[in-house]
């Protein structure tokens, strides 16, 4: 989900309570705070030698210890915080969207948004686990080794031709080496 979809579905819903779901039947703690929203233009080089680049934004969550509260914030707390950023960094609206968060059962990761579901009063950002990709299975090229034995992972080497040198300037009173003429 990009950035521009992700606050479209916010702004249509802003007096919603905005919850994330992390694990089945396991939302974000109703204290969680969004800490900081991260640009990360990120460039890459895979493994077949080939250049991306693509951008993520990445909204933080944190849980402050012994913070208890019985409802999260409303959609319209988190745009207000949305604003405060995009006053000072413009955000990418075809970047990437990740939700960082972890706690104490829950090592801190970067989560997609898999979906926003509409349940009752709560607005909830259903979070899958990212997953690691080889890109050039995403080119149409096989990942390992393929029907002719070449491995993805293994640059394009190109095959230059053999050239056979002439000799030009060459006549009978020419010297030669080793004729003892120069």
């Amino acid at each position: 989900m990009n950035w521009q979809t992700f606050k479209e579905h916010l702004e249509a819903h802003t007096e919603q309570v905005l919850q994330f779901r992390y694990a089945p039947d396991t939302l974000v703690e109703a204290s969680y705070h969004i800490t900081e929203i991260k640009q990360a233009p990120i460039t890459s080089v895979d493994c077949g030698g080939v250049m991306n680049a693509w951008t993520e934004v990445i909204m933080q969550l944190w849980v402050p210890d012994n913070e208890v509260q019985d409802r999260a914030m409303q959609v319209n707390k988190a745009l207000s915080i949305v604003a405060l950023v995009e006053k000072v960094l413009p955000l990418n609206p075809n970047a990437i969207v990740k939700i960082e968060f972890g706690n104490s059962q829950f090592d801190t990761r970067q989560m997609l948004p898999n979906a926003i579901i509409t349940e009752g009063e709560n607005l909830v950002v259903d979070l899958q686990a990212d997953s690691v990709q080889c890109k050039a299975i995403e080119r149409g090229g096989s990942c390992g080794t393929n029907e002719q034995g070449e491995e993805c992972c293994t640059p394009v080497v190109e095959v230059k031709p053999k050239v056979q040198l002439k000799n030009l300037v060459s006549s009978a009173s020419a010297c030669t080496p080793g004729s003892g003429c120069c």
